[in-house]
């Protein structure tokens, strides 16, 4: 998997139709940095990891904040963006970087458009198994995460599942890792052509459709850890932190009895 960025971009190719510059990109679009409750890593840190793992830009969605500053860069792309709470699940605002005030399902759509942003339902079967459960709210959204590298923990069809929903209402599809920690940064890669390596090029690819998603499950120990981390952030009781501690052995078990299923390539 890894690779360098100027690796990728390199690889871009001429178009015979238009002669355009058509490049190849990959991206994960769902990070968490340490701006969330459940986040340990400094926006640099990530940034640094996504380099290494050959990846040429990332979305920093943390849970209902957006960055104070987004940091520029000539060959890497920092996306603006957040993961709203909301009564229906979580939603992903792509090129926000205003907060999202509410937590109604809809009116988050509403305000994520405002901005010039993408309402991408983020993980949408993670805790449901009714294929049917956001048929009222699909036709407003931009997109559907089809790969989120932590979803499959509880449903194992988590992401099938999401693929199925885009399908069907033929929604743009995007994967991420949902990082939380270092070692899952780039566990979820979309891949896109695109003109350049701008925000606006990105976006512009998105609604045109991925090439293809690219992921590899997470480890549940990954989920243990950030809850860790939730904890210490928001000082957890005692009854917490023993829950903390069954979880955490719990998820050291699913590793232990869950074989290692490879990276995963799903077209759109």
């Amino acid at each position: 998997m890894a690779r360098s960025c100027a690796h990728t971009l390199k690889r871009a190719c001429l178009s015979a139709e238009k002669g355009e510059r058509i490049m190849e990109l990959r991206l994960d679009l769902h990070i968490h940095s340490e701006r969330s409750f459940d986040g340990c890593m400094s926006l640099s840190e990530i940034v640094a990891l996504a380099r290494e793992r050959g990846l040429n830009g990332v979305a920093i969605c943390d849970h209902d904040r957006v960055l104070d500053e987004v940091p520029e860069f000539d060959d890497f792309l920092v996306i603006p963006a957040t993961e709203v709470s909301t009564e229906r699940g979580h939603l992903l605002g792509l090129f926000v970087r205003e907060p999202i005030e509410t937590r109604k399902f809809s009116e988050s759509v509403t305000a994520i458009h405002a901005q010039g942003g993408l309402a991408v339902i983020a993980h949408p079967f993670e805790h449901s198994t009714d294929a049917n459960r956001l048929d009222d709210v699909m036709s407003r959204l931009d997109g559907v995460e089809i790969w989120n590298s932590r979803a499959d923990r509880k449903n194992k069809s988590a992401n099938a599942m999401a693929r199925e929903l885009a399908q069907k209402w033929k929604k743009s599809v995007t994967a991420g890792s949902d990082a939380h920690v270092p070692e899952e940064v780039g566990g979820g890669v979309t891949v896109l052509e695109a003109d350049e390596l701008s925000l606006s090029a990105v976006k512009a690819a998105l609604l045109r459709g991925a090439k293809q998603v690219e992921g590899r499950r997470g480890r549940a120990m990954c989920v243990a850890r950030s809850q860790k981390t939730k904890r210490e952030k928001t000082n957890a009781g005692v009854k917490r932190r023993v829950n903390g501690m069954l979880f955490t052995v719990k998820c050291a078990l699913q590793d232990f009895t869950t074989r290692e299923d490879g990276w995963h390539v799903m077209d759109r």
